[in-house]
């Protein structure tokens, strides 16, 4: 969905102010207010609080004026609720923002007007915001649609998103841009060594394949970042139960948030040579499946016991980390619906942060924490390496027990990852259980502003 229509330059009509207050505010603004409006505003039983508002008639009975409760200027989702309560017009910010607030402000009126409208007609049209002065329409329109692009494809379901799908997707992105987009499919796999893509995507009826975006910015330091792009899970012959298979459409979310960044680097044009990898499978049943205690072969060229079918995203992940050292990147992110501990540790809104390099993973907490776009640094704890040792193989897929299922994935993706490379993953849920403004219900993009800002930050940090 285009949310980014709902903000607008030039107004083709007299804007409603929208009057943004803080709880201790309320008073002085309301003291310099005619009678009649302070009569109102206190009627309504409106106190300032954060994500409130209030609607101000005029004197002719019309809407007037709308005041809204901000508590941190820099939050965004005060804003959010406002594009599909406040009738469908055009409104504008009637206070002074400096940058930060006023782009914090623009995008949450964005992400409020996001509605999945693949299959369904939203409800109704959003409101429009005339862009506040300071804020760079360049730089919350980026925002904005690589969120949106994050939630549509989340939210679409695996017969509309398989892996053929997915890699248009990487495909359509890519040609925006510029950069080249090549694809290993099927058996070419094998013959290319990707051994562990194909194993977990082999029985599917679309045949899995590594996407491969490579877009380059007068060559400056690679980068590169790689996202589980499982399109749909059923745990394969370790079959999931129906309660657990009932959200695996979003099991591809990593590749969404991957493809996401890649979007926002190069629409900003920042100064790296970028390439994103996209191992694209479905995890399916059939007589040609993976089975438990096979042993595969990676690219690495380290061997897996397969302990677990529905361990399966860490071994496509195995494949393109592995790939990716082949460029001796400078820095390699990843992202992944990987594992439920993450969930059971952090709960589902806190995506899980492993990272090996200090300066790296301070430098993305920051980030997310001035973003408003929250992680939560877990440790590669090297006592729990063993855990993964397999008397027939390298090492095995999954730990016996069940302990600490969050940090063995990363370890496990850890002996992988390139040795000379400053490498975060990310583990997250991708899906907003339940709706809250500008935070509907599906698919959602979690930790993606944290790591673009975090990705400036460390390319500042690189240069001086």
């Amino acid at each position: 969905m285009d949310v980014t229509q709902h903000l607008v330059e030039e107004p083709d009509e007299s804007p409603l102010p929208i009057t943004p207050l803080a709880p201790d505010e309320l008073d002085d603004w309301l003291a310099r207010q005619p009678g009649h409006v302070a009569a109102w505003v206190r009627s309504s039983n409106f106190t300032g609080k954060a994500g409130s508002h209030a609607l101000i008639p005029g004197a002719d009975g019309a809407l007037a004026r709308v005041v809204l409760g901000v508590g941190d200027p820099e939050d965004p989702w005060a804003y959010a609720g406002l594009p599909t309560a406040l009738p469908e017009r055009r409104y504008q910010i009637d206070a002074e923002l400096t940058r930060v607030p006023a782009e914090r402000a623009a995008l949450g009126w964005l992400l409020g007007c996001y509605a999945f409208d693949r299959y369904k007609a939203p409800e109704r049209t959003p409101a429009t915001l005339v862009r506040p002065a300071a804020a760079e329409h360049a730089a919350v329109a980026r925002a904005a649609a690589a969120t949106a692009l994050v939630r549509d494809l989340v939210n679409t379901p695996a017969n509309d998103l398989g892996p053929e799908e997915l890699a248009e997707a990487v495909r359509t992105e890519g040609k925006r841009y510029g950069g080249k987009t090549t694809t290993i499919e099927g058996d070419q796999l094998l013959k290319r060594g990707f051994p562990a893509i194909h194993a977990v995507g082999r029985a599917a009826a679309q045949a899995p394949r590594l996407v491969d975006l490579r877009w380059n910015n007068n060559g400056g330091p690679q980068i590169t970042i790689v996202g589980k792009g499982v399109t749909f899970d059923t745990g394969g012959l370790d079959l999931k139960p129906a309660s657990g298979m009932k959200l695996m459409k979003k099991d591809m979310g990593g590749a969404a948030h991957a493809l996401a960044l890649a979007k926002m680097v190069m629409d900003a044009e920042l100064p790296v040579s970028l390439r994103l990898l996209i191992p694209a499978v479905e995890n399916s049943v059939s007589a040609d499946s993976f089975r438990p205690q096979d042993v595969i072969q990676t690219r690495k060229g380290k061997t897996v016991e397969i302990g677990n079918t529905d361990a399966e995203g860490r071994l496509v992940l195995a494949d393109a980390l592995a790939e990716a050292e082949r460029d001796d990147p400078e820095l390699v992110i990843d992202f992944a619906t990987l594992t439920g501990a993450a969930r059971v540790a952090l709960g589902p809104d806190l995506p899980a942060l492993f990272c090996g390099d200090d300066a790296l993973a301070n430098g993305l907490l920051d980030a997310a924490t001035r973003e408003h776009d929250p992680l939560w640094r877990l440790p590669l704890y090297d006592g729990y390496r063993s855990w993964l040792d397999s008397p027939v193989a390298d090492l095995n897929n999954i730990a016996e027990g069940g302990f600490g299922g969050a940090i063995v994935a990363a370890l496990f993706l850890r002996e992988f990852a390139p040795k000379t490379a400053a490498w975060a993953h990310l583990d997250l849920m991708a899906w907003n259980q339940s709706g809250k403004p500008g935070r509907p219900k599906g698919g959602e993009a979690m930790g993606l502003r944290a790591c673009y800002a975090g990705l400036q930050d460390w390319l500042e940090r690189r240069d001086e």
